[in-house]
């Protein structure tokens, strides 16, 4: 019982500190509200003890520990700032507020299990996912609308100020300076948002290519060419290969895949945009999939280049790739990984946003291809226990120690087990000699132990990505 206490006393601070905020006050207010729910919760527990599972409700406890924390820090570095970037970063901030929500919701899950039935109707009705999702939607666009007309009416203030200041030359420098942060966040607001645009059929039509018309990668299958689509850059990948699929049964199989797309809506997850049929009544008809389009390439490119990758960069990249992994791992009821994470899987955007991707419309491009081969692993990234049976079940755990090699290589920009030329070679490091490549003497002391947990050889060992993802932030605002 000991995690109960100092839980409840970050609880109450983080209520307090949401009442503070000028912004995004919907938000922090529905914040405000579930860890008001988990307080009630926790403290049922302590009353009525851990209940059948206490391993599973004290693992639970300390992750929501974590996710206060991140909670925390996050809300008091949003109150902190001055008013005009308080303002601008609130609606930065709307990504953490969801993330946030989502690692509450894990805790209600986890927590549960100790309490009787009744504890568990009252926690599910404030944390079911089909409402939660819902209000959270309806508290970003409450928000958004009253950021826009804070800053308008900041905006005006400030060229009043302009005016009457002529004379003190520095107060008009700073006053012209924030008049002009105010007009670039106005303008950011007016243009199209990414993650509300629908994923659906795109008519050709509504398609634009680059000059020059040329693939930026091609392969056996496809070839992909950078273009524009509703004001926004996006990769075209077209099918170069014969197809047999039908529009029909294309269009079926799309329709279908789209509401689990939706599930994963996240700036860390690459956009997908929809699907087009060019020349659709012709002999044979184009299938093109539009995406995202991130300017840096792959994460191998990124780290293979000699751009400047300080700590800080490393770290943010690290949070980054753990929030796409963690929002793919609990974005459904049933059980859902990756299947394939690797430096390559994940692409870097602008500002080194880095979003997770090679799975996005899976099905609808399987579709395509005539020879529908199921992904195989490569074995560089092969935990342990898939090493030793190749028909150990894949799951979570196998995909953490993966994603594990993921970080050691943005820590180390090196390649994995480079030397090892054959499957045989990494078995013998792997498992038999449990060789776990060395990380930078640099490497903040944190990240080090992070990546080794993630990389441990026992599964049960290994963080989940929502651990993963409060441990990160934490460091990351450290």
């Amino acid at each position: 019982m000991d995690i109960i206490e100092p839980i409840l006393t970050i609880a109450k601070e983080l209520y307090s500190l949401c009442e503070e905020v000028k912004a995004n006050k919907k938000r922090c207010r529905r914040l405000a509200d579930r860890v008001s729910a988990l307080v009630g919760l926790v403290t049922a527990v302590k009353v009525h003890g851990f209940g059948a599972e206490p391993e599973q409700v004290r693992n639970g406890l300390e992750n929501l520990k974590l996710t206060l924390e991140s909670a925390e820090q996050v809300v008091k570095k949003y109150t902190s700032l001055g008013y005009l970037k308080r303002v601008a970063k609130a609606y930065d901030l709307g990504e953490e507020f969801s993330c946030l929500n989502e690692r509450l919701n894990d805790a209600a899950q986890v927590l549960s299990l100790a309490l009787q039935v009744e504890h568990r109707a009252s926690i599910e009705k404030v944390f079911q996912e089909a409402t939660r999702r819902r209000e959270d939607e309806e508290d970003r666009q409450s928000d958004s609308l009253e950021l826009r007309e804070l800053l308008e009416s900041l905006a005006e203030e400030s060229k009043e100020t302009n005016t009457m200041v002529d004379a003190v030359h520095k107060t008009v420098d700073q006053t012209q300076k924030d008049v002009q942060d105010i007009k670039e966040i106005l303008e950011s607001l007016k243009k199209p948002v990414l993650h509300l645009q629908d994923i659906r059929e795109i008519k050709p039509e509504e398609l634009t290519y680059s000059v020059p018309y040329e693939p930026l990668m091609k392969n056996k299958h496809s070839e992909l060419y950078k273009g524009t689509y509703n004001k926004f850059t996006v990769a075209i990948k077209r099918y170069s290969c014969p197809l047999c699929t039908s529009p029909s049964e294309l269009r079926s199989v799309f329709n279908k895949e789209v509401e689990t797309m939706k599930r994963f809506e996240s700036p860390n997850i690459l956009r997908m945009f929809g699907i087009c049929v060019e020349e659709e009544n012709g002999p044979n008809p184009s299938y093109l999939i539009v995406m995202e389009y991130c300017e840096k390439g792959s994460l191998r490119q990124v780290l293979d280049s000699k751009c400047n990758l300080p700590w800080e960069r490393k770290t943010q990249m690290c949070l980054d790739a753990a929030q796409g992994l963690y929002r793919l791992h609990q974005s459904e009821e049933k059980f859902k990984v990756h299947g394939s994470v690797r430096s390559s899987s994940f692409l870097v955007a602008a500002g080194y946003r880095v979003k997770l991707g090679g799975f996005e419309l899976a099905k609808t491009e399987t579709s395509l291809l005539k020879n529908k081969s199921k992904r195989s692993g490569a074995f560089h990234y092969s935990s342990p226990q898939q090493l030793q049976n190749i028909n150990c079940p894949y799951n979570k755990t196998c995909e953490i120690y993966s994603f594990g090699i993921v970080l050691w290589e943005i820590a180390t920009r090196d390649v994995p087990f480079k030397d090892c030329t054959s499957p045989d070679q990494i078995f013998q490091k792997v498992f038999v000699e449990k060789v776990m490549e060395p990380l930078p003497a640099d490497c903040p002391k944190k990240l080090k132990e992070l990546i080794n947990a993630c990389r441990s050889f026992e599964p049960f060992l290994r963080p989940t990505a929502g651990a993963l993802v409060d441990m990160l932030l934490k460091m990351v605002e450290e």
